[in-house]
């Protein structure tokens, strides 16, 4: 007896590839005067976000939290923001690996440069987080590019050193020093009169309509930063820059 062979799916049986939910980066938005994008609202698929991490390096063995401490490596540093004329030199910064729970419910790996002299302490931050299960979107270096990409409002990334002015300002920023850290910045936006950072963060507003990744006064992610010295800039008055928290208090 012979058996028939095998059909061939057709076009009509085969599963169509779903298309991302939202693609980050994507849409640049219309500026502003003040050269930031435009506060628009927000889409109905970011309004309770929780989109998946792409892995850039391998998840930690066992879902068990891992973070490392080096030296920058040479690769590392070319594709940061680094430059010589930045206020840290490179071998004052550090380069962490750290575990993180995705939004995804998946653990990851992520990337950050910091100060040296905060290193360890940040380990032990994310440490923290990690056993809470804190939803953390992306954790990587940020790129040269992506400090004169047109804006696009949707960004997520957590990162830590930036070599940037303040917001609005001619003085370096904490973050290019590599002495502070945004947390899940669209889930936790910065606010100064009209302005939104990110511009289509808007749903996120509204405080006391509680969502993953979202830090509130007294909450884990406050006290696990308190506990190091670190301050949050939810606690300040104009602007209220709920993602930020610093060494320096800037």
């Amino acid at each position: 007896m012979t058996s028939a062979p095998a059909e061939t799916p057709s076009a009509a049986t085969t599963p169509p590839t779903s298309a991302p939910a939202w693609q980050v980066g994507a849409k640049p938005l219309p500026l502003s005067r003040d050269g930031f994008g435009q506060i628009l609202p927000t889409p109905p698929v970011l309004a309770n976000r929780s989109l998946p991490t792409t892995d850039l390096l391998p998840p930690p063995a066992g879902n068990r939290f891992s973070g490392t401490v080096n030296p920058v490596p040479a690769e590392v540093l070319a594709r940061s923001t680094w430059q010589a004329a930045c206020p840290v030199a490179a071998g004052e910064l550090r380069y962490l690996t750290l575990s993180f729970w995705g939004f995804d419910g998946r653990a990851h790996t992520g990337e950050m440069l910091v100060n040296a002299s905060a290193a360890n302490a940040v380990v032990t931050v994310f440490g923290q987080l990690f056993a809470a299960k804190f939803p953390i979107e992306e954790m990587r270096v940020t790129a040269p590019a992506e400090l004169t990409a047109p804006p696009t409002g949707d960004g997520n990334n957590t990162t830590a050193f930036v070599c940037r002015p303040a917001r609005g300002q001619a003085n370096w920023s904490a973050h290019a020093y590599g002495l502070a850290i945004d947390v899940d910045p669209f889930c936790n936006p910065y606010t100064k009169g009209d302005l939104v950072l990110p511009e289509l963060a808007s749903a996120y507003l509204d405080r006391g309509n509680r969502r993953p990744g979202m830090i509130t006064a007294g909450d884990r992610t406050v006290a696990a930063f308190s506990a190091i010295g670190w301050t949050w800039g939810g606690t300040w008055t104009t602007p209220k820059d709920l993602m930020h928290f610093s060494a320096n208090g800037r």
